[in-house]
């Protein structure tokens, strides 16, 4: 019997519900029955406090409150309204703008990004390079508009960025296509936490622009939807002006999410902004991204863009909401750290962490050590390579407390 009724499967793996919203709401369920103090939820991709509420900045809550009635019910324009546009490229650069020519379109959050980006600098049928450590809907957004997901090894043996992966794969890739979109998700990779170096950048630079040598057109999508939770807001940027050494056949585009950095998960804005080395790639991609967005969801809520614009005409706002973001990235960089040192004692591996709301466990049978974990009321999402932990939903304590069960798990599960 057909899994499918009157809706065509289209070649796409289509579950009967989202694996991570599925464990998270097992995990939920649990926890009305058990209480919140005997359950661990290390399934939720948000910012939560020790008692397990959102964290929502108050300084943006503020502004939120203060709008009237067309800041929030007009419509946007569908590339967004002029001042987020300018505003979204001071938050996703801050004091690191490349050199070239820029453009902004909003989309609903980082997700919209990677969709137009696929969909509009890959053809039909190609594969988009990823690292083999990613987020799963990256394979979900390929496949709902005809392309596929490829990877290469994030990391070598010794825990160090994988650049030898990176310049084969990438080359096999354009041997077989008329273009490629690369994917690259940092800093504060989701799921490991990983943040590229400087020197890995470097790399990562020399290898396209080798690559590129071919002309073939190549897309570069950072995806940064986690760079306010990595550390020092400059010194993560860092690497930005790099993008500006790729040549002209090159096109840079950054995803900037607002659901994390502004705790705006639920308004879904972010914007795509572009690198590009001349005026005419730049307002081509202007223009694709647009007809994209037009074909899909039209426009983005303007509530958002009203919110991050006003922030960044205000210095003393945003001041403010730097600062009690600061607060709550060093209670995550604790929970980071404290899951860090639990894990050395006990011997528990885990994939080079940086920072951000993810550590990722490397295991030979995820499925079976989840479940072995849910029987002791710990709830984390398997991923193909092993288990992801939201220390970013859990506090501290657990951290310390969960390492050693993971570890036991893994072990009996092999």
């Amino acid at each position: 019997m057909t899994e499918f009724i009157l809706a065509r499967q289209n070649g796409r793996k289509i579950p009967r519900e989202d694996r991570i919203f599925g464990i998270s709401n097992r995990a939920k369920a649990a926890i009305a029955e058990k209480g919140r103090e005997n359950v661990v939820n290390g399934t939720i991709g948000a910012l939560l406090d020790d008692e397990g509420r959102l964290v929502v900045l108050k300084s943006v809550d503020e502004v939120f409150r203060g709008l009237g009635p067309n800041d929030y019910a007009e419509y946007a324009p569908i590339g967004g309204i002029v001042p987020f546009r300018e505003a979204v490229q001071k938050a996703a650069f801050g004091e690191h703008f490349p050199e070239g020519y820029l453009e902004a379109v909003a989309t609903p959050g980082g997700t919209g990004s990677l969709r137009n980006v696929i969909s509009n600098y890959s053809e039909a049928g190609d594969a988009v390079l990823t690292t083999d450590w990613h987020w799963a809907p990256y394979g979900t957004i390929a496949g709902e508009i005809g392309r596929k997901i490829e990877v290469f090894e994030m990391f070598t043996e010794d825990g160090r960025f994988n650049v030898e992966s990176f310049r084969a794969k990438s080359s096999e890739l354009l041997a077989g296509q008329n273009s490629l979109v690369i994917i690259l998700n940092t800093p504060a990779h989701n799921p490991t936490g990983y943040s590229l170096t400087v020197d890995d950048w470097d790399k990562v630079i020399g290898v396209i622009k080798e690559e590129a040598a071919c002309g073939k057109a190549i897309a570069l999508l950072v995806d940064a939807a986690y760079i306010d939770f990595a550390g020092d807001e400059e010194e993560y940027r860092r690497f930005m002006p790099k993008l500006s050494e790729l040549p002209e056949n090159v096109i840079s585009i950054v995803a900037y999410s607002l659901s994390k950095t502004f705790t705006l998960y639920g308004a879904r804005c972010g914007a795509m902004i572009c690198v590009a080395k001349t005026a005419e790639i730049a307002d081509e991609f202007r223009r694709v991204s647009e007809y994209s967005s037009r074909g899909s969801w039209s426009n983005t809520a303007r509530i958002a863009q009203v919110i991050l614009s006003r922030i960044y005409n205000d210095p003393e706002l945003l001041e403010k909401v730097n600062s009690e973001r600061k607060k709550y990235r060093d209670m995550l960089a604790d929970r980071g750290r404290a899951f860090g040192e639990a894990a050395a004692e006990c011997g528990l591996k885990i994939v080079p962490y940086d920072a951000g709301f993810f550590v990722s466990v490397p295991c030979d049978d995820p499925d079976a050590a989840s479940r072995m974990l849910e029987e002791q009321d710990v709830y984390l999402v398997p991923l193909a390579k092993g288990i992801r932990v939201s220390v970013a939903s859990i506090p501290e304590s657990a951290c310390r407390k969960i390492p050693p069960l993971i570890k036991e798990a893994i072990e009996k599960g092999c």
